[in-house]
């Protein structure tokens, strides 16, 4: 597959992808203010991956890569890179204000600064940071990171099982949850903060994070199997959590309840097993990656296909990131290609249609009655 303005080949199998946040390049640029612009065109993505342990040749490491959303350009090659040794960076979460990133390695977790080069080539990079988090190392492999909207609090899940969420930076522990699925495979914090959803084998736990309590438990139905999970970001009274299902015909959609924790709806968005999912941060669409590198954008209200990216990529997708603003989709593979999907807005030409009908049946009438005297 050839390089295209918005899809390049890094080299490097990605396992973890995300938009840096604006705020990281205004923190970055304003305590070198010279009095001139404090804004920063320039949109960057972060990425980890390599190939692990072993002699395979790829070197393990984060890059950041630049995006222009004007010309729908992503940079040729990285603007940085970071080596980490012989150590795989497999999970990644950015966090949400722009204080840095957190990565799970096979044994521990580590943490990562900004780095903003003012050189010629002014650009963003990253450097290994003098924080270490002392309740993540010689934890083992982590399956799943994550941060709430505001950046205060921090959920970690383990291959092993175990659930642990830690106030931020203090890392202080508030939930410490052994066995809460025989292996975390994602986690999610509702927009508040005040639930998160954990998936694993099993149900979705839904847990109260400001109790440190289990607060429900959602089932299965027959033979689902259950994959990522996500809240609807809109943080309103109809608040709502999306969890993938996975059957032999094909990977689902579901819709939950916060208020009852019952499930509304479910739908079949694919045939191929779903691997990778997220939910835009205005809540209107969802984003679905396959095990075939096929990439579908869905309609959060009705569940319906609004465009689909057949092999975006040629293996199966590992992360779905939309950007902040919600304008485009960042999606990433294991076949070392980037990718970056502009969204389009729908058209609602049904609605035009029913005007333009309506305006003829209102025209058919008065000529009706002006041709039979209703009308002088």
């Amino acid at each position: 597959m050839a390089d295209s303005a918005n899809s390049k080949n890094y080299g490097v199998p990605i396992y973890g992808a995300g938009w840096v946040p604006p705020s990281a390049l205004r923190s970055a640029v304003e305590p070198q203010d010279d009095g001139g612009d404090k804004s920063s065109p320039e949109s960057y993505v972060v990425l980890a991956g390599g190939g692990g342990e072993g002699n395979s040749g790829i070197r393990n490491a984060l890059l950041v890569a630049q995006f222009d959303f004007d010309s729908n350009d992503l940079s040729d090659q990285p603007v940085a890179r970071l080596g980490t040794g012989g150590d795989l960076p497999y999970r990644m979460a950015v966090h949400p204000v722009g204080e840095g990133l957190i990565c799970s390695f096979p044994k521990s977790c580590r943490w990562f600064d900004w780095d903003f080069q003012r050189a010629e080539n002014r650009s963003l990079g990253l450097i290994s940071s003098e924080r270490v988090l002392k309740p993540l190392q010689d934890v083992g492999q982590q399956l799943a990171l994550t941060f709430n909207n505001e950046g205060s609090l921090l959920a970690v899940g383990g291959e092993d099982g175990k659930l642990r969420v830690y106030k931020w930076p203090s890392m202080e522990n508030i939930l410490d949850q052994d066995n809460a699925h025989a292996s975390v495979k994602d986690l999610d914090f509702s927009p508040d903060g005040k639930f998160l959803a954990s998936v694993g084998s099993g149900p979705c736990r839904i847990w109260d994070v400001s109790k440190s309590t289990s607060a429900a438990s959602l089932k299965k139905e027959n033979d689902e199997i259950f994959g990522s999970c996500r809240f609807s970001p809109i943080n309103d009274e109809n608040q709502v959590l999306y969890i993938i299902t996975m059957r032999d015909q094909g990977g689902s959609v579901s819709k939950w309840s916060t208020a009852t924790w019952k499930r509304i709806k479910s739908k079949r968005v694919v045939r191929d097993p779903i691997c990778a999912f997220n939910v835009s941060p205005n809540g209107k669409l969802l984003a679905v990656g396959t095990i075939e590198g096929d990439v579908l954008i869905v309609s959060s209200n009705n569940f319906q296909v609004q465009n689909v990216v057949k092999k975006a990529h040629l293996g199966l997708v590992t992360t779905l990131k939309f950007s902040e603003d919600s304008r485009a989709l960042l999606s990433s593979s294991l076949d070392s290609r980037v990718r970056v999907t502009i969204i389009k807005e729908e058209k609602k030409s049904g609605v035009s249609l029913w005007i333009v009908i309506l305006v003829l049946l209102i025209a058919i009438a008065v000529f009706y009655a002006a041709s039979n005297g209703i009308i002088s």
